[in-house]
């Protein structure tokens, strides 16, 4: 095929962005996730304007169409990238989008874990940094995993839009070869990639969170 090698190096890149995308909104993202549960109405240290306030703010860049947030943050991305555009660059914006996201969907594993658990690890006297760590993050971890997975899923959906703005990756190859030269066959292989590295994904994590729960 004549470009194999164009939809290769866009697929390095794709999964490049992805990757470290994915790792820095996880880091970032746990933080406020905590924050929430633990200053939730049932949390171990309720703090109702605490949690109203972080809860605010996610919903707010959670709200943001990423196209839009891209572009807002061209300051930020200069500052921390030294560029605009181009794959590097993509991660900010790509980080910023995820991390809201992760932070949803690690606190959502969080509160899920059984309330009679806890309630035993007070009665043994455990701290509440002890039930945090020995206790909720162990018991959600295989859950966190899925929402990992999902935010991995995510992510790569927003790098095939970083790439229709300069981002790079096999969205940047669809539009410029894809859509504006009219290479059909380009757009549907870049398609097919997608889907696939979509369905890695999923597969991936369920069998984590299967090895994990059993």
């Amino acid at each position: 095929m004549e470009y194999t090698e164009i939809i290769y190096e866009a697929l390095l890149e794709t999964l490049y962005m992805v990757s470290v995308s994915t790792i820095f909104a996880v880091i970032i993202g746990i933080i406020p996730a905590v924050v929430l549960t633990l200053t939730a109405p049932n949390g171990l240290k309720p703090n109702e304007k605490v949690y109203n306030i972080l809860d605010f703010i996610i919903n707010i860049l959670r709200s943001f169409p990423f196209i839009i947030l891209m572009v807002a943050v061209v300051p930020l991305t200069k500052i921390i990238a030294g560029r605009s555009i181009g794959t590097t660059a993509a991660i900010v914006p790509l980080t910023i989008a995820a991390a809201p996201f992760a932070a949803r969907v690690i606190e959502s594993s969080l509160r899920e874990v059984n309330a009679g658990v806890i309630e035993a690890a007070k009665s043994f006297g455990a701290s509440n940094f002890q039930i945090l760590t020995k206790v909720m993050l162990k018991e959600a971890f295989p859950s966190i995993i899925l929402g990992i997975t999902l935010t991995v899923i995510n992510v790569i959906g927003y790098s095939a839009m970083a790439g229709a703005i300069g981002g790079g990756g096999l969205g940047d190859i669809a539009v410029k070869y894809g859509y504006h030269r009219f290479k059909t066959d380009i757009t549907i292989y870049t398609v097919i990639i997608l889907i696939v590295i979509v369905q890695a994904v999923q597969y991936l994590g369920n069998l984590i969170y299967k090895k994990l729960t059993k």
